[in-house]
């Protein structure tokens, strides 16, 4: 490959503008055919920013190489709210179910350092913590303790990846 572009976009929503354009301008590529594949290829991201890495050849033809959106921006989604808590330890701004965690977990579980996706819930609920977003109406440190301590193991305990 000649070249490889790394950038965040809105899943379904990249443009010719900025950031891709002025990427992409000076490379041997056909630009709106890069931002018509990235718009198909994210499209279920509908909104989030969403990882992708273009690699293009000096004769024009590319892949594109879409991650996972970043945890906040699956929780934010999940729980329906744009900007997380300025006093996230006081003020919360979401709350999400058990069965959310679950689904955002699994999502990331092939970005996240964990093993298995119990740890991959914790990586998640640390993410909550941080941007000010309870957990069925608790703080999600209480939560991590329960997941901590077996409560949700029948949820969240597999067998290990790695």
């Amino acid at each position: 490959m000649a070249g490889t572009i790394e950038v965040l976009v809105p899943g379904g929503e990249a443009n010719p503008g900025p950031p891709l354009g002025p990427e992409l301008g000076p490379t041997p590529v056909d630009v709106q055919n890069v931002v018509t594949e990235i718009n198909d290829e994210t499209a279920a991201f509908d909104g989030m920013e969403v990882p992708v890495t273009v690699e293009y050849d000096d004769d024009g033809l590319f892949t594109i190489e879409v991650g996972v959106p970043p945890t906040a921006e699956l929780v934010k989604d999940e729980a329906g709210f744009e900007t997380g808590s300025g006093e996230p330890q006081s003020e919360f701004v979401a709350d999400l179910n058990v069965d959310q965690i679950k689904k955002i977990a699994e999502q990331k579980s092939s970005d996240l350092l964990s093993y298995d996706l119990k740890n991959a819930a914790k990586e998640v609920v640390g993410t909550c913590t941080s941007l000010g977003v309870t957990i069925e109406g608790n703080d999600p440190r209480q939560f991590k303790e329960r997941l901590d301590g077996g409560e949700y193991d029948d949820m969240f305990v597999e067998e290990a990846t790695a």
